[in-house]
């Protein structure tokens, strides 16, 4: 798995989900609970990785739609 994406905006982590499970690169987000434990305060942002295979198409999807 590689990170391609960090953020603690709930909006933009949902839009980039759709357009990375759109794309087929079967995204997960990490440290979802982190952000939760710690009170939700954005001091950990969530992070999103896809499969290694997948990171160089997911980084040209993230590109294209302007969130890189």
């Amino acid at each position: 798995m590689e990170v391609v994406l960090a953020t603690n905006e709930p909006v933009r982590l949902s839009f980039v989900l759709m357009l990375l499970r759109d794309a087929g690169c079967e995204p997960v987000t990490l440290d979802g609970y982190m952000a939760v434990a710690e009170g939700s305060a954005g001091a950990i942002q969530r992070r999103i990785a896809v499969p290694a295979s997948m990171a160089a198409t997911a980084r040209r999807v993230l590109r294209e739609a302007g969130e890189l």
